[in-house]
């Protein structure tokens, strides 16, 4: 069943004229009159809805009643991912919100390409904020991951809020995930950009309380590195259990 974020209150016999994203999304799928569709406005619960009318410019649909659906990770996992060039950010941020990360926090780190900064900067998270809800549109989540505003690694590590582990990807990284003696409920994972972070931010980090986690012999990209981790601890601790 078609599903579409709608950012506004939502209740039970309630009549709403859609706003014109989802009424584009509407037109290509080739819906009627009649069909059924979910909204959800992230406040954790979805809503079945019909359509009762649809125009070339506007659509209308009668909202039922509320679902308590939770599709949510026991593990809450925040990313802090170094930005990366091209369609690597983009694919890191929706394939994490698939994967059931809670918070993504970009870096700007000394080997990062993107440099963002003022305007372009939050046009830049808007856009990653679009990324995230159109991914939780598509695999069924209802609480919506928060993007939030870039910082630089040190800013970053000024203000991070507490964690059961702080873990930072490696290559030279001696510890491995199942050597963790107890499973947190909360994480922070941060990986660099395409060359990594620099020796001096990874000593940062260090000092900062960071454990340098290492993911095998292999050197992974920043895409596949992120998520790969991500995978494994939804694994041990997480809903891939």
């Amino acid at each position: 069943m078609p599903r579409f974020y709608v950012g506004t209150l939502l209740g039970a016999g309630q009549e709403l004229s859609l706003p014109d994203t989802v009424v584009r999304h509407i037109q290509v799928l080739r819906l009627q009159a009649g069909d059924a569709l979910t909204l959800f406005n992230g406040d954790g619960g979805e809503y079945p809805a019909t359509l009762l009318s649809l125009g070339k410019r506007d659509a209308r649909c009668l909202i039922g009643e509320r679902s308590e659906t939770s599709r949510e990770s026991p593990l809450w996992l925040g990313l802090a991912q170094a930005i990366s060039s091209g369609d690597r950010m983009e694919f890191t941020l929706q394939k994490g919100v698939e994967m059931g990360v809670s918070v993504f926090q970009p870096l700007s780190t000394e080997r990062s390409i993107v440099r963002l900064s003022g305007e372009r900067a939050q046009k830049r998270v808007e856009r990653w904020q679009e990324i995230v809800l159109s991914a939780c549109e598509q695999c069924g989540r209802n609480t919506l991951p928060e993007v939030r505003p870039i910082l630089t690694l040190r800013e970053w590590l000024a203000a991070l809020p507490a964690a059961d582990a702080q873990l930072v990807l490696s290559p030279l990284g001696k510890r491995r995930l199942a050597d963790m003696a107890a499973a947190p409920s909360r994480v922070w994972l941060m990986a660099g950009p395409e060359g990594g972070l620099s020796a001096q931010e990874e000593a940062q980090s260090l000092d900062a309380g960071w454990q340098a986690l290492g993911l095998g012999p292999r050197i992974l990209r920043t895409e596949t590195a992120a998520l790969a981790a991500v995978a494994a601890m939804q694994t041990l601790w997480g809903d891939y259990r």
